[in-house]
């Protein structure tokens, strides 16, 4: 790498939530939804891609808007926001966007059909093409038309889809005619379609289309049952984000579970049955990460979606993290994994330092926001809204981003820094607090700075000493004091 490149991995005014990388020729590009930085909802804004070289993940180059909201006949109905996306090449060399539209807040996601647009290159720009049907030409929308994820597997084009709630696993569903008006509502089904299809309208899909990438091959089915209790899938059940690689002759089903923190796999020998559970890759709040609680998680979670892709012959998974206290305005992050001899994939821990090659060296300066780990002991877990009560949140005003609302006991976790020589650390903030910033090179390690914290309005830079032997470390800051503080730089020297 000629340079460093730390978590979020594109600039930190982006947000691309929803990855899917893909390597094409020489360059690896993500392909995601695109949310407002500070937005009112999911995926405001136009699908924009970017792309960097395999052999330089820290040279992200922004390919500029590749698709319109407005392109697709869907807008400029109720339905006008375009959700996750997947793009495939075709057998033809041509390259295929597929997504599903929605309304505000999630609201009519669920009953469109899969939208396909397509380009010459990668890198776009996509022009509309039509939707997933049947043969006779009408929209394919069997089980629940949502979060497409798309594979060329050896010349057949497979999509996977869906979108699964616990309605149905209470013991009374037949019976129950709240739950039952509550799927018809929200997927525009009819009650003998919600009740007369096997299995369930929803869960995990997969369907066949043709070489031109629109009419149905093979109808959908069932990947994994919708009922998990009893099987390997029972405490992560699957909830939305299909995402689908084969790596030899394993295919790897990539979704996001009803905990909605964290992205796990499941795998098969086969496109479209006998999945097993694997684990958990990785969570938002790195729950379950060493055993970690959910009571114990180290940001605010929320929802997540990525996938993994082999860069350069290192694997890496991509998933997203949340700012601005809401699911509305989430950010690119990635981390190296390992996948085993056995197929296996552990969990790995969020970090800092993500796609880099290595620790962060501990010189120069840092963008607050860089921190992995942001809480203050009790964080929430993030909702279909905007939070209104204090707590620590990456955040933005005009030009400047930074970590806000700090207050006595929060901590800020960067992982990992390289140090060596390092005298001293400063701390640019700013707010109403009066008191310290404690660093630590472990959670309950040693102290190895005391930064001393006193009001101003404008952001000023407060500095110490800093004592610790050359090696590679986390850094803890936790502030102790009153009032409230921000923190948009962190300076070694």
């Amino acid at each position: 790498m000629k340079k460093q490149v730390y978590n979020p991995f594109l600039p930190i005014y982006e947000c691309i939530p929803d990855g899917e990388p893909h390597v094409f020729g020489d360059r690896i590009y993500l392909y995601g939804s695109h949310d407002k930085e500070g937005g009112e909802t999911f995926c405001m804004q136009d699908y924009t891609v970017y792309s960097a070289p395999i052999d330089d993940l820290s040279n992200w180059r922004c390919e500029g808007t590749i698709y319109r909201a407005d392109q697709d006949p869907a807008y400029p109905t109720a339905r006008k926001y375009m959700y996750a996306p997947d793009v495939v090449r075709g057998n033809d060399g041509r390259y295929y966007l597929y997504y599903c539209m929605s309304g505000r807040d999630g609201v009519g996601g669920y009953y469109g059909p899969i939208s396909v647009a397509v380009s010459d290159t990668p890198a776009g720009a996509y022009r509309y093409l039509g939707f997933v049907h049947w043969p006779d030409g009408s929209p394919m929308l069997k089980y629940i038309c949502f979060d497409p994820g798309v594979i060329n597997d050896n010349g057949t084009i497979r999509i996977y889809y869906g979108t699964q709630f616990p309605h149905e696993e209470a013991p009374d569903f037949r019976t129950n005619e709240v739950l039952i008006q509550d799927e018809v509502k929200q997927f525009h089904k009819t009650r003998e379609e919600i009740l007369n299809t096997p299995e369930s309208v929803m869960g995990p899909c997969m369907v066949v289309v043709e070489d031109d990438m629109l009419t149905v091959r093979e109808a959908p089915k069932h990947i994994i049952p919708y009922k998990t209790r009893g099987t390997s899938f029972e405490e992560h059940p699957f909830f939305e984000a299909s995402s689908i690689r084969k790596v030899g002759d394993t295919y790897y089903f990539i979704y996001s579970s009803w905990k909605n923190h964290e992205l796990c796999y499941a795998t098969s020998k086969y496109p479209d049955r006998d999945f097993t559970f694997g684990g958990t890759i990785v969570s938002n709040g790195d729950v379950g990460y060493e055993g970690r609680e959910e009571k114990d998680r180290l940001n605010m979670t929320g929802t997540t979606h990525g996938s993994i892709e082999k860069i350069n012959g290192q694997w890496y998974v991509f998933y997203h993290r949340l700012t601005h206290k809401s699911d509305y305005s989430r950010q690119a992050c990635a981390e190296k994994i390992a996948i085993q001899p056995d197929g296996s994939i552990a969990q790995v821990e969020i970090t800092s330092c993500g796609l880099n090659d290595g620790p962060l060296k501990a010189e120069g300066t840092y963008p607050a926001v860089i921190a992995c780990n942001i809480t203050n002991g009790h964080m929430p877990h993030g909702s279909n809204k905007i939070y209104t009560d204090s707590f620590p949140n990456v955040t933005h005003c005009g030009e400047d981003r930074f970590i806000a609302e700090i207050q006595s006991g929060t901590m800020l976790g960067y992982k990992y820094f390289s140090f060596s020589g390092a005298k001293s650390l400063g701390v640019q903030l700013k707010g109403t607090g009066t008191g310290t910033l404690t660093a630590y090179n472990a959670i309950g390690g040693n102290v190895i700075a005391e930064i001393p914290v006193m009001p101003s309005e404008t952001w000023t830079t407060s500095t110490a000493s800093l004592s610790i032997s050359d090696g590679v470390y986390p850094l803890y800051l936790i502030y102790s004091g009153t009032g409230q503080i921000a923190v948009k730089e962190i300076q070694f020297a």
